[in-house]
Parts: structure tokens; sequence; C-alpha cells
């Protein structure tokens, strides 16, 4: 089942008003306007909320799979977005499984993973993947950003946001200002490539 928002949800650009609009697939809304923000007016974007199964593999391929899925869903251009927040000392984990971690032991769960480890240093993981239809073989974009696993500090409304704390800052993703966490974010990372990708093309 789907859902897709009004059209007074659109971002739209004079150089893309040719195209058609890209459609971003999430029911996430504070990610849908996290997004928003960081593209401003530079991708024509739509959202639209489509159930997809939770694939096994890599990162990338998963993204990928995904991208494709959705493709055949949309039946247009398409991006989706994978997060993982990457433990060092635990060799990646929890990775993209982070949204079950944080459902299930909370922020206080995920530094408790740490606790027998002196290694508190974690990166902040985005993929987006876009495709332009079903007959497309999607393209994959990775962001990145270091940073370390704290105790949970700032509003707790946005996922794992306050429990990381990126590297050269003295506050958590939640505790940072919106326009300042969307500067060095890893969806912000992710996302200036996909745009630069999209701005190359005729």
């Amino acid at each position: 089942m789907s859902a897709e928002v009004p059209a007074s949800k659109k971002i739209c650009s004079e150089g893309l008003m040719s195209r058609r609009p890209v459609t971003f697939v999430t029911g996430n809304a504070k990610k849908l306007a996290e997004v928003q923000k960081i593209v401003g007016d530079s991708i024509a974007l739509v959202n639209r909320k489509i159930d997809l199964p939770e694939l096994q593999g890599s990162p990338e391929d998963v993204s990928r799979e995904k991208c494709k899925l959705a493709a055949k869903e949309v039946d247009g251009p398409v991006l989706v977005e994978d997060t993982s927040l990457c433990f060092n000392a635990l060799n990646g984990l929890p990775g993209v499984y982070i949204k079950w971690f944080l459902e299930g032991i909370g922020h206080e769960g995920l530094n408790n993973l740490l606790a027998a480890y002196p290694d508190k240093t974690a990166y902040a993981q985005c993929i987006f993947s876009y495709s332009d239809g079903k007959d497309s073989e999607p393209e994959v974009f990775v962001g990145r950003t270091e940073g370390r696993i704290v105790p949970a500090r700032g509003p707790a409304d946005f996922g794992w946001d306050p429990v990381f704390e990126p590297a050269g800052f003295d506050r958590t993703y939640a505790e940072l200002d919106k326009d300042v966490k969307n500067s060095i974010s890893h969806r912000f990372r992710a996302l200036e490539k996909v745009k630069a990708f999209l701005a190359s093309r005729p």
C-alpha cells in the first residue's frame, strides 16, 4: 500500500522542471523534512511511502535492490535511502540494523553495547540509490560522518541522534542546530553526491 503527499510538498527548481519529479521513498516525516532542507530547490522531489521488504546483504547491495523494487512500484525516477550506525569496536555493528537495535534496547542499551570496550568511535553512514525507472540500473551514493557514541544528550525525537557525537564537535547530532547538522551529516554528504550526479546529466 502506498500514499503520496499533496502537491504542496513538491520541491521544484527551474533547472529540473523539464524532468519528471524524483520520488523519495520514506514514511519518516522527520527524515523527509531533513532531506528537503538539504536539497532545497536543486531536485524536484515528491514523497511516497512504499512498504519494501527488509533485505540481507551489504549496505550498498541492500540499497540497490530496494531501489529496483521501488522503481517498479513508482515506474519513474526514484530515490531510496538506507542509514547505518556502525561501532568500530563491534566491526561495524549495529550497522543497517540500528533501527531494530534502537527499538529493542534504546539509547542506554546502545551505550551498554560498548561498555566493555575502550573504543567508543563510530561512523554514521547514509546510502542513497537513484534509478530513472524500472528498467534502469540504480546508481549508489555513500556518505559517512565519523564520530563517537556518548550517553544520550539532546531531544530524543529523531532516532539515535542523541548518542552520536560527530568528530570535531562537543555536541551530539540532537544538540546541534539543524543547519549545522545538515552541513556535516552523513545524509548531507550522500545527498551532495546525488545532487552532483543529477546536475551533471543532460
